[in-house]
């Protein structure tokens, strides 16, 4: 209890973001009227218990020293790599993948869990190493360490979620000073890679690279013969996601309309409290929620930025950073799959879809953001 108060005697609160903490609550908010609106008050009450155990996470998690935390990095691989392992062995399958577990009657998805635990080990090792971020004797390493996780979440399959991660790692190592000429070796080994794969994908199908329903979301996507009852179906849920959105016109037909020309109530959106629940803000708040959404989730992204900026700690800097890009990317590509402008993924997007594990996994990512900003020698404000 002594160490404990004495570490809080070290934090000067005047550094605590209370603008990272009222945009996170404001967006959550929407996700929880928008997610009652399109699935109901069960699902509606579920986010809001979501919301009360995440805040609660992020306040603990603000309050312990982050430096504490990273001593244990190994731990927090080993508990990532085994919770992936538990999802292949003993998983529960759902809409065609394998990836919750159960834990005391909790269903909960370890890749979301995932997502803040391998930024804080990668962070901790590059601290630990960071005279030799540009020696092959440590990326080498680093790189096979981080591909484990990487396959088990690409076998599950979750191609959108593996996307994600791949970015969040490129964006910390890049922000750790790797050096322009490695990264231009391995763009030169990539580019023909992922071209010969692209050209697979395209031309010889039966090569199996993606799985099938992988397949057939990118064959919708891109089909010109848009009239193949097929592609129809397969294009179904994003043209009508797309027609909602369009319909919302300026404000809206607001929150739990009953308007019998509302493509939500109308049934035409699946899964629209979950992967699409950004279909439901652009109907029923209109082109005005949008934006609000965009706004919160930018200002959300760049208060992470901000701290990472502010911190001299590289771990703290790379952290920030990482996570950071992580609501940033993940909520680029559920949007722009919500707007049609990426084939179908799966995602969900940051704060507002519904799913406890991906909420509750964002404000504890969020709090250790907050913990890191405790430590800067500048003040928020």
């Amino acid at each position: 209890m002594k160490s404990i108060l004495s570490t809080l005697k070290e934090y000067n609160f005047n550094r605590l973001n209370l603008r990272l903490v009222l945009y996170l609550s404001i967006l959550t908010i929407i996700g929880i009227l928008a997610v009652g609106s399109a699935g109901g008050e069960y699902y509606q009450k579920r986010q809001m218990a979501g919301f009360a155990l995440g805040f609660l996470a992020m306040v603990v998690l603000m309050l312990i020293s982050y430096n504490f935390i990273l001593k244990f990095y190994w731990i927090l691989y080993i508990l990532s790599v085994g919770l992936l392992l538990w999802v292949r062995i003993n998983g529960r399958m759902g809409l065609g993948a394998q990836r919750w577990v159960d834990m005391l009657g909790i269903r909960f998805q370890p890749s979301e869990i995932c997502k803040v635990l391998l930024i804080l080990f990668m962070a901790a090792c590059i601290r630990k190493h960071k005279d030799e971020i540009n020696n092959f004797k440590f990326l080498i390493p680093l790189g096979l360490s981080l591909s484990v996780p990487v396959v088990l979440i690409l076998m599950q399959p979750d191609l959108s979620t593996t996307i994600v991660y791949l970015a969040a790692f490129a964006i910390v190592i890049f922000v750790a000073g790797l050096n322009y000429r490695i990264i231009g070796s391995l763009f030169m080994i990539a580019l023909p890679i992922l071209a010969v794969m692209a050209y697979l994908i395209a031309f010889h199908p039966e090569v199996k690279i993606l799985h099938s329903h992988q397949y057939n979301r990118l064959l919708g996507f891109y089909s010109k013969n848009v009239d193949d009852p097929k592609v129809k179906d397969l294009r179904y849920q994003q043209e009508n996601a797309l027609l909602a959105i369009g319909s919302g016109g300026l404000k809206g037909k607001g929150l739990y309309n009953n308007d019998e020309t509302s493509v939500k109530n109308s049934n035409l959106i699946p899964e629209d409290h979950t992967d699409f629940v950004f279909t439901v803000i652009g109907e029923e708040l209109g082109f005005v929620g949008c934006i609000a959404v965009l706004a919160l989730i930018a200002l959300i992204v760049l208060e992470c930025f901000l701290t990472g900026g502010r911190v001299r700690d590289p771990a703290g800097k790379l952290y920030c950073y990482g996570f950071g890009s992580t609501v940033a990317i993940q909520s680029f590509i559920n949007i722009a799959v919500n707007t049609m402008l990426l084939p179908n993924t799966g995602l969900p997007l940051p704060f507002l879809s519904y799913g406890l594990t991906s909420l509750v996994s964002m404000f504890i990512g969020m709090g250790i953001v907050l913990n890191i900003g405790l430590h800067t020698k500048k003040s928020v404000y």
